[in-house]
């Protein structure tokens, strides 16, 4: 008996539980917005707007769709202002906007896209004062910017008193004024204020505004510098330049907007006064230390990424939030060397030659504590130059017929000077001893690895070119074709900045780089051979490379 009543008992749960699924399937497909409406909302989503539109007006009804009826108003507004239909979309907002919905603040902003649309523009102001929450305050000042940008500075300065909490109000207010060529004093006097109030921080928009500011010439009485003398500078700038008209006839909405620091602190110190620095996405430069610090503290007081370009000296930028390195700082590189070793069975006995430079002497000592950190041998650690550095090989047993006293040596130098006695020595001695070289070696013009007897040469990336590959051959020949030579190491830079910028741009309340960069961890480059940029201010991703049949590939 018992055994028969415990399994009635478990029918009937199984009974029930069928039945609680058919009433759960059935509640959720009377739930599902009919197909017409989703349909419109395929249209929505795809610009069809003018279907969209005609799609949701069915669905209008409050008796019948209820809170359905909302959201058809909603997007059917939403449709009619990307038809130009301002009119239709205020008086569905209109409506909408005294129901108890969840959207409130959405219908709110939408509404005075709306009365700006349809040339309302004090109804438009008035408006946004409903909203006070993000990302749709934010979003209201932008777009009182660019819908006031071009008014008159009388309509604006008549109604200062009534919208200066708008800082989108204050900002086209600012803009407005700075286009004139004559001020009143009572003009030039409200500017002032403006300009020291910081109004001109909201205007970002979704167009890409990057700031360039580089040390083209010298306030110095002793030497006057030039883009031909500064010839890395004009390098690189002529790789952003080439890359930023390259978006643009992409239809990507990008502006270069490029300054001189003219090496002048007091000078900089004005210069980010300037409306257009204000309101820049991001600032590449300047270069040197001084210079590059004041702009590094400028972009954290107002939350505008600033990109040092060149170097890899990151340790004032630590802990920055809007402040970075492209390159590697000299913790990348020396991870970067340090994981390569561990892969590789060369043994555990390592020399290391530094130039007389901040990054190679710097990077030497720290290379230095790493592996010894990791079980590794120091048997050598100096700074050498164009003169030593053979006698620094050759007395680390690096010579022909002789079995050397270490596994391998690490070269930390850019110097062309420097780097040429050494690959003569490899050529004449023949060694198989692994040599690790910043990746500058790969374009002097005197190496030809190719003709070495061992492939003992390995290359430490500092954002390394991919020299085989179509995204670099249409590059060398566009850039070919405006300047009439190849592009060098600093201009695939100056492009593959600009291409790194573009990739990682995220307008969502204010411009901004970091939530790409921790979400997307590694990207793969256009021109090198990529980035990781993901919880950290600099580019980690810094292999070593060994170079087979002409081809690099990474250790790591």
């Amino acid at each position: 008996m018992e055994s028969s009543a415990n399994s009635q008992t478990a029918l009937m749960r199984k009974v029930l539980l069928v039945l609680f699924f058919i009433f759960s399937a059935a509640f959720a497909v009377a739930q599902q917005p009919p197909a017409a409406y989703l349909k419109a909302k395929s249209d929505l989503d795809t610009k069809e707007y003018a279907l969209a539109k005609d799609g949701f007006t069915p669905f209008l009804d409050e008796a019948t769709y209820g809170v359905l009826s909302y959201y058809a108003a909603f997007y059917c507004s939403e449709a009619a202002l990307q038809l130009g239909q301002a009119p239709q979309a205020i008086e569905l907002l209109t409506s909408l906007k005294v129901k108890d919905w969840s959207k409130s603040e959405e219908v709110t902003y939408l509404l005075a896209l709306a009365y700006f649309q349809n040339k309302q523009l004090v109804e438009g102001l008035q408006v946004l004062k409903g909203i006070t929450n993000e990302p749709f305050l934010s979003k209201g000042y932008r777009a009182s910017f660019e819908n006031l940008k071009t008014v008159s500075s009388n309509f604006l300065i008549t109604n200062l008193a009534e919208f200066k909490e708008n800082q989108g109000f204050t900002a086209a207010l600012a803009y407005v004024l700075q286009q004139k060529s004559i001020m009143s004093a009572a003009e030039r006097g409200t500017l002032n204020q403006l300009i020291q109030s910081g109004s001109q921080s909201v205007l970002k928009d979704k167009v890409l505004d990057v700031v360039v500011i580089l040390p083209f010439t010298s306030n110095s009485t002793q030497a006057i510098s030039s883009l031909e003398t500064n010839n890395f500078l004009l390098e690189l700038y002529q790789g952003i330049t080439l890359e930023v008209a390259s978006l643009k006839a992409k239809g990507v909405a990008i502006k270069l907007h490029t300054f001189d620091s003219k090496r002048d602190l007091n000078y900089l110190n004005a210069l980010v006064k300037d409306p257009t620095v204000l309101a820049a996405d991001v600032i590449v430069g300047p270069i040197y230390p001084e210079e590059s610090e004041l702009i590094s503290e400028f972009a954290e007081l107002q939350k505008i990424p600033f990109v040092h370009p060149l170097s890899n000296l990151g340790d004032r930028f630590e802990e920055s939030q809007f402040s970075y390195l492209f390159r590697p700082s000299l913790n990348s590189l020396a991870n970067g060397v340090v994981e390569a070793l561990k892969t590789q069975a060369w043994g555990k006995k390592v020399a290391i030659g530094y130039s007389g430079s901040s990054r190679d002497e710097q990077l030497g000592l720290l290379l230095q504590s790493q592996l010894e950190k990791e079980g590794f041998t120091l048997v050598n650690v100096q700074k050498v130059d164009p003169k030593t550095a053979n006698t620094f090989l050759q007395g680390l047993g690096v010579r022909r017929g002789n079995q050397p006293a270490v596994d391998q040596v690490i070269l930390l130098s850019d110097d062309p000077t420097l780097a040429q006695p050494v690959f003569s020595l490899m050529e004449s001695i023949s060694t198989k001893v692994p040599l690790l070289v910043m990746d500058s070696w790969l374009g002097f013009n005197f190496s030809n690895y190719e003709m070495l007897e061992f492939a003992n040469f390995y290359f430490i990336s500092n954002n390394t070119p991919k020299y085989q590959s179509e995204e670099m051959d249409t590059f060398r020949d566009l850039f070919y074709e405006k300047h009439l030579q190849f592009p060098s190491t600093n201009a695939l830079l100056g492009a593959e900045l600009v291409h790194w910028i573009h990739s990682n741009a995220e307008f969502a309340n204010d411009f901004d780089l970091r939530p790409s960069l921790d979400r997307k961890g590694y990207q793969s480059g256009r021109l090198s051979w990529g980035f990781n940029f993901q919880k950290v201010n600099n580019n980690s991703y810094s292999p070593v490379f060994k170079l087979e049949s002409g081809e690099l590939i990474p250790l790591n």
